[in-house]
């Protein structure tokens, strides 16, 4: 099973690039459009937007790690 980290929030959404970056799997817009052209999921489904809105409780899987929004 693999180890899921929180990653706090302040508003009521995030952009998954925003998250990407926030949670250190990616280090600036670039990279993290890279990872989504590798393969992200969120809440076990492929994404590939980094505009997508992400709430609290959503699962982002990336480059071997797994965060939630809190």
């Amino acid at each position: 099973m693999t180890d899921i980290r929180d990653i706090e929030i302040t508003g009521e959404s995030i952009r998954l690039g925003q998250l990407l970056k926030l949670a250190g799997i990616a280090r600036s817009g670039g990279e993290a459009k890279l990872l989504l052209a590798s393969g992200v999921l969120v809440n076990g489904l492929a994404e590939a937007r980094r505009g997508r809105r992400l709430q609290r409780g959503d699962r982002v899987e990336a480059d071997g790690e797994t965060v939630r929004v809190a």
